[in-house]
């Protein structure tokens, strides 16, 4: 048995997350699929993250055990023929058998986009939140400094998730905001991440720029994980997984 680490990009919009379930479809089971057609294993994926419904990712990683004698390069060739035009193999490297694209995750990278021009890109409808106003990229950042290190964030996960995890402690190492022409990025990296967190520090720096929020929210909002001290939860369309540390 060959254990393959396969990274890919997918443009999500059309998927209902990244991990198989029953009432949608998903990348987790559109990328098995390809495989079975490919390679006629019946495999279950290991991915690093679960991306939620319309959520992207520009480096997703997964790790698949395979009963075959199919080269790497051959396995990208035949995956990039077989799956749907949103989502393509970017590379894969027989690895040992010990790794696992979760488990041996050191840490991720995330983004989320916003296109501020007052008239709206219909090209970027669902890979970008479309925000037609100007954003204080400078105050942002001030309060973005404020994530940086190991805090509480319960204030930045959605409440129904709260219960699923053993602790809201995690370690942000990055939190900025960047002008990249007509968008504006919000980088996240980070040892962990909790259902929504990175929507919400978007949501909350967006209210920061608005003034609805201020710098003294967001340090209550670690002190005492109250969810009304953050701000709104933005949408999917802009969050991007974007680079995986090993």
């Amino acid at each position: 048995m060959r254990n393959f680490a396969v990274t890919m990009a997918y443009n999500g919009a059309a998927y209902h997350g990244f991990q198989r379930q029953d009432n949608g479809v998903t990348i987790q089971q559109t990328v098995e699929a390809a495989i079975k057609k490919l390679t006629g294993c019946e495999v279950g994926i290991n991915g690093c993250s679960r991306t939620d419904a319309g959520v992207h990712a520009n480096e997703f990683v997964f790790s698949v055990p395979i009963d075959s004698r199919i080269p790497c390069d051959g396995f990208v060739k035949g995956m990039n023929a077989l799956l749907p035009t949103d989502i393509a193999i970017l590379s894969c490297k027989e690895t040992d058998s010990n790794f696992h694209a979760r488990y041996s995750c050191k840490g991720k990278q995330y983004l989320y986009r916003i296109y501020t021009s007052e008239i709206r890109d219909v090209f970027s409808e669902n890979t970008a939140l479309h925000y037609p106003y100007t954003l204080n990229i400078p105050l942002m950042n001030e309060a973005a400094e404020l994530l940086v290190g190991t805090h509480d964030f319960a204030a930045f996960c959605k409440a129904e998730s709260l219960h699923l995890v053993k602790t809201t402690v995690r370690t942000v190492t990055e939190a900025r905001v960047a002008d990249n022409g007509k968008y504006t990025d919000i980088y996240v990296s980070g040892d962990g991440f909790l259902h929504n967190m990175v929507r919400i520090i978007a949501g909350t720096l967006i209210y920061i720029s608005e003034g609805k929020r201020t710098a003294e929210d967001i340090t209550a909002a670690l002190e005492t994980g109250d969810r009304e001290r953050a701000g709104k939860t933005a949408p999917a369309c802009g969050l991007y997984l974007n680079k995986v540390f090993y």
